[in-house]
């Protein structure tokens, strides 16, 4: 976090850190979004906040669909890495209505939750798109084959932070082009930034 907005660093490439001279590009980037940040106008930096925080919001509104979106079934336990977890299997709730667009693609999704024994707190969540799902008002499809995979990781005093994320989509645009992307990113290092 950097003036109440994050800053995110690259660090490494496919598991392996970055030449010198890459990291010597990155901490540039960061002494300048620092100075930036320092030195933009209140209404500037009203507004950069304003936008993380909505984009915020709008992953916590998805988040709270989950339990009207889904019906969970505890399939059992397992181990993830050092973590004991419940296995939560999530499909899709019969007559559930999506309250806005960005939620509409949970009617066709399933997938899995691995909430932690001792913190409750949710290690993996898996998710794929079992039927096509239009979203309205882009002239777009989602189509099966889409999947995601985000695991968290304990940082410290409580708090968890993404490790992993990984996304595989598949969407037909104007519902004639096809269109696919691939994304896999890791975190790791986290710190808190100067304020």
């Amino acid at each position: 976090m950097i003036d109440g907005s994050p800053y995110e660093r690259l660090v490494a490439v496919d598991g392996k850190p970055i030449s010198k001279e890459d990291a010597a590009k990155e901490q540039q980037k960061l002494d300048q979004a620092r100075k930036e940040r320092k030195t933009e106008s209140p209404d500037q930096r009203r507004q950069r906040i304003a936008k993380y925080e909505k984009d915020r919001q709008r992953d916590h509104a998805m988040m709270d669909q989950l339990t009207e979106a889904f019906t969970f079934k505890l399939v059992g336990q397992r181990k993830v890495r050092s973590f004991t977890v419940y296995v939560l299997k999530a499909t899709p709730r019969s007559g559930y209505k999506p309250p806005n667009m960005e939620t509409q693609v949970l009617t066709g999704m399933q997938g899995e939750l691995w909430i932690d024994t001792k913190t409750y707190q949710w290690v993996r969540v898996t998710a794929q798109v079992i039927h096509p799902v239009s979203i309205e008002g882009f002239l777009a499809q989602v189509e099966p084959g889409t999947q995601f995979e985000l695991e968290k990781m304990p940082v410290g005093d409580g708090i968890w932070m993404p490790m992993h994320f990984s996304m595989r989509s598949h969407a037909k645009v104007l519902y004639m082009f096809n269109r696919a992307s691939h994304e896999d990113d890791t975190f790791s290092n986290y710190h808190k930034g100067a304020e």
